[in-house]
């Protein structure tokens, strides 16, 4: 039930049916609500700058559009980077270094899924998850990075930074703001961004499927078992038949769901996401399978502003 549950909620706000279109046009009041204190925050927001280069990679619409993968391609380039985030459906609140220089210090309960995900991704990288960025920002400073990235920081209009949007391969077919649909901000505002990059054409994703860290194909019975946002767009990369069984964003799972998916599928291997398997790796799951995520960015993207941007800093440096 929870699964179609979300999974209705998720067609609502990207691809809704008539019905759906229908309770979006009802709920338009609050759209409009909701526009006019985005407008207004942002028309009120007076960026801070810090005196090192901030890199934002965000999205303009809810959910995942790969801000976490092209994170990592771009910040894997540069010595001394740090990675800010939220840490969404983390057992924690506050700042947490989750890793230092490669290090990690706290467990994926603390951090949240995409945290570690980094923290494992980027093993010379230092990786921070608090709701104040801006507190984030000065611990960075105070550990000595010279680079910052914000994962899904658009939206932070009191900072200073540098703002790549990722816009997504399938446009959705409702165009409205949260509730009436799936955009966090207007759409409008993708002008806004300093690099924009569409799936499928500036960047795409290359899956590779491993079993202990080898590459390897998948079993005739496998279930896909995940807790993304946009879950069924998985399925492009699998076999055509495969079952799924998804969780709402972030979810964190428990013994008693591994165990009944266990029963109910046994004979059955699994796979999952990179961020899903962080945490269903402490189930000792034996069949578990990964979907190992790459990015490739095309050659054709020009990102000389962005490294105008960061030079812009090593000068201000060197003047001083």
């Amino acid at each position: 039930m929870k699964q179609k549950l979300h999974l209705w909620i998720e067609d609502y706000l990207f691809f809704p049916n008539t019905l759906q279109k229908i309770i979006s046009f009802l709920l338009l009041p609050l759209t409009f609500i909701y526009m006019l204190i985005i407008l207004t925050k942002r028309a009120m927001a007076k960026p801070i700058e810090f005196g090192i280069p901030i890199i934002s990679v965000g999205n303009i619409i809810v959910g995942g559009s790969g801000k976490t993968p092209v994170t990592i391609k771009l910040a894997s380039k540069y010595e001394n980077a740090c990675v800010i985030l939220r840490g969404y459906g983390r057992a924690s609140k506050g700042l947490y270094v989750v890793s230092l220089n490669g290090k990690i210090l706290e467990d994926v309960k603390t951090s949240g899924d995409e945290a570690m995900l980094l923290a494992n991704s980027l093993p010379k990288a230092t990786i921070i998850v608090c709701e104040n960025r801006i507190k984030a920002i000065l611990k960075a400073k105070e550990l000595g990075c010279k680079i910052i990235f914000l994962d899904d920081g658009f939206s932070k209009y009191q900072i200073s930074k540098f703002n790549i949007l990722l816009r997504p391969k399938d446009e959705p077919t409702n165009i409205f703001c949260l509730p009436s649909g799936g955009y966090r901000e207007p759409k409008g505002f993708y002008a806004q961004a300093n690099i924009e990059l569409l799936e499928g054409m500036d960047f795409k994703r290359v899956i590779s499927i491993k079993k202990d860290a080898n590459i390897c194909d998948l079993p005739v019975k496998t279930l896909l078992i995940t807790a993304i946002s946009k879950p069924k767009r998985l399925l492009e990369y699998l076999p055509k038949d495969i079952k799924m069984i998804s969780f709402p964003d972030h979810y964190t799972f428990t013994k008693d769901d591994i165990l009944k998916i266990q029963n109910e599928y046994k004979n059955y291997a699994f796979v999952t996401t990179g961020k899903d398997f962080v945490k269903l790796k402490e189930f000792d799951m034996t069949n578990l399978y990964l979907m190992d995520l790459d990015i490739k960015i095309d050659e054709k993207v020009d990102f000389s502003l962005m490294e105008e941007y960061i030079e812009s800093f090593k000068k201000g440096v060197e003047n001083d």
